[in-house]
Parts: structure tokens; C-alpha cells; sequence
């Protein structure tokens, strides 16, 4: 079984140029590869991008939708409705379209033929677009689909910029993937985080207690404080000393004899407080708020439309049914905006 991926901006021939770099031994350069179209029912594109998931193969098999639009009228007039249909332009090894295909035509009926790529005529309103050699290639249809000679493009189906979905054979080359574009159902693929080193500390060895060692009473000595003399007061009435209570007192009466005199020496005068200037100091300015990234107005527009399709009950898996998705999606992808983060981060919400 393989494992498959979603490649962002990007087209079959940019990833066939980097394959080798991309995905090392697993891309053999040197392999026979073909290009194929299939063509679904539109409700039934999310089974066709996991395909790989549920098909034993031996190289790298990549796969980008194109969607009609001016050119879409071209459709109408061989009596197919685009809007009923998803159109996949696949690159494999002529060894896997056996396997790829087989649970398709012998479970499902699907009706092989050949079909046409033309480019779109420049009659038809389309601002970018490449001319090209006609391509003829084989064309795998659902049976409930009605059959077409041709097919318009722009540009030639390996030039088709888009988002393409990568299957990897080999379970082996899940973290290769993971590492280079989004998981599907899964989100974008984390970047490995650097380790942090573990800091290890000696460990501490538990000193021994010490032993409690038991003391004869009649073995300690305590000592005995040495006896100091209280002081004497000298006063002029008595050159002898004074008993400590009359010494106190006579201190105490002085002291306040002297602090009351003092006091009556002492006027009462107001002192002015100096004007302070106010000084207006300049103030640090607080860094403005750090204002919220705004949103770009695809943005805005992609999750006002997935907002309102789970608020009206639309599956997630259904939303691509939804007129508006594809233009959206396409303006995003002319932008460089991915909008496969913001409708997981919407849907898993709800």
C-alpha cells in the first residue's frame, strides 16, 4: 500500500525534476512513465485523491485535478456537464496502471478509451493560457459519466499549476513525506523539533546520620557568668555613691527638667515648603498593541464560505460541491494562499 500526499503550487513536470532529490532511492529516473486522464463523479473526488492508499505500487504516482471554467461550454456542447464531474491528469510508471486501475474496472465497470487534450481555443475568454501539440491518451471514465472525444486545457496537463497529490509505494517512506508536504486528514507536517539536552546531575549520596551519643548529667559542666559591679552615680550633694533606684530617678528627673527648658526656648516658626516645579517628565510610551496579522481577503473569503457550509449542515467531505469552491481555490492558489490549513483548522473546530 502507499501513502499519499498533498504538494501545494506546484506541477507534475516540477515534481518529476525534483524526484530524485524529493524522494531519493524510492523515484527511479530511469523508469518508463505515462499519463493518463480519469474522469468521476465529482462527489466521488476525495476516494480518487486517497486511491494510492489502497494500491500496491512500485514508483511515485502523481496526480492534479483540473477544473473547467470559460472552457466549460466546450464540455456542454459533446453533452457532458462539467459541474457533474472531477477531471485527474495522472503520471505513473506503465508498470503500476495495472494495478492502479484494476478495483476500478473489474468492481466498478469503469470504460477505458482515448480522448483528446486540445488546447482551449483563443476565441474563449482565458488570460492565461499556452499553446500546445494536441495530446492523445488513454481516458478512464466512471460509466455513469457520458463519453467525450476532447478535452481543453491552457497549458499541457504536466504544466497544470495546481495542487498535487503524491502516493509513495512503501510504508517506509511515510517520514519522507511527512517531512516534505501535508498529510492528508492530517494537517502540515510538524517540523522534527531539535532535542534538548538532558542536564544530569550527580546524584547526591546520603550521608550517614550521626550516632546520638548518651551523657552522664554528672559530666556536664555549665559555667558559672562572673558577677559585675553595678555602676555609681557621683552627685555634687554627696561625693559617695547612690543606691541604683536614686540614681534612676535623679536621670530621669534632669533629663526632663532640661528637655522642658529647651522646649520654652523654641519658637514656633512656620517654614515655607519650596515650590516644586512641575516638571511634566516625559513618560515612556507604551508600545503600541501588537495588532492582530490581517487577514488577506481570500482569506476572509474562504472561511466566510466553509463557515457558512457547516453552518447550513454541508459535510466537510461535500463542500467541494459548492459552486464557489473551485473559484475560490483557484484565486487562492494565483495568491499563494494555502487554504487546505485553514479548512482543517475550520472543520476540526466545528
Amino acid at each position: 500500500m502507499g501513502i499519499t500526499a498533498m504538494i501545494p503550487g506546484t506541477t507534475i513536470d516540477g515534481l518529476l525534476s525534483e524526484g530524485k532529490e524529493r524522494w531519493q532511492d524510492i523515484f527511479d529516473a530511469d523508469a518508463m512513465r505515462m499519463q493518463v486522464m480519469l474522469i468521476c463523479p465529482r462527489k466521488e473526488r476525495k476516494i480518487l485523491e486517497m486511491h494510492g492508499d489502497m494500491v500496491e505500487h512500485g514508483q511515485p504516482v502523481i496526480g492534479v485535478f483540473h477544473r473547467p471554467r470559460a472552457e466549460a461550454r466546450l464540455l456542454e456542447e459533446q453533452g457532458l456537464n462539467p459541474r457533474d464531474a472531477s477531471f485527474e491528469f495522472l503520471d505513473l510508471a506503465t508498470t503500476d496502471l495495472g494495478p492502479w486501475m484494476q478495483h476500478m474496472i473489474t468492481s466498478e465497470q469503469w470504460i477505458r478509451g482515448s480522448i483528446s487534450i486540445q488546447p482551449v481555443p483563443f476565441s474563449v475568454d482565458v488570460p492565461a493560457q499556452r499553446a500546445f501539440e494536441n495530446i492523445t491518451m488513454i481516458c478512464f471514465r466512471h460509466p455513469s459519466l457520458p463519453a467525450i472525444e476532447r478535452y481543453y486545457l491552457p497549458f499541457p496537463p504536466t504544466s497544470i499549476p495546481n495542487k498535487c497529490f503524491v502516493s509513495l509505494p512503501r510504508r517506509q517512506a511515510a517520514e519522507l513525506a511527512r517531512q516534505q508536504a501535508e498529510i492528508l486528514g492530517v494537517g502540515r507536517a510538524a517540523e522534527p523539533a531539535t532535542p534538548e539536552p538532558v542536564m544530569q546531575e550527580d546524584p547526591i549520596t546520603p550521608s550517614s546520620e550521626p550516632t546520638a551519643k548518651i551523657v552522664d548529667v554528672d559530666e556536664v559542666e555549665i559555667e558559672q557568668p562572673d558577677s559585675v559591679p553595678l555602676p555609681t552615680v557621683e552627685t555634687n550633694h554627696s561625693e559617695g555613691p547612690q543606691s541604683v533606684s536614686d540614681a534612676i530617678t535623679k536621670a530621669t528627673t534632669d533629663g526632663f527638667e532640661e528637655m522642658q527648658a529647651a522646649g520654652e526656648e523654641l519658637e514656633v516658626t512656620k517654614v515655607p515648603f519650596p515650590s516644586v516645579a512641575h516638571e511634566t517628565e516625559p513618560t515612556e510610551k507604551a508600545p503600541p498593541p501588537v495588532a492582530e496579522e490581517p487577514k488577506s481577503e481570500i482569506e476572509v473569503e474562504f472561511r466566510a464560505l466553509v463557515t457558512e457550509l457547516i453552518a447550513n449542515g454541508i459535510e466537510p467531505s461535500d463542500m467541494v460541491d459548492d459552486p464557489r469552491w473551485d473559484s475560490i481555490n483557484e484565486r487562492a492558489a494565483a495568491v499563494d494562499f494555502e487554504t487546505w490549513p485553514v479548512f482543517m483548522e475550520l472543520t476540526s473546530v466545528e
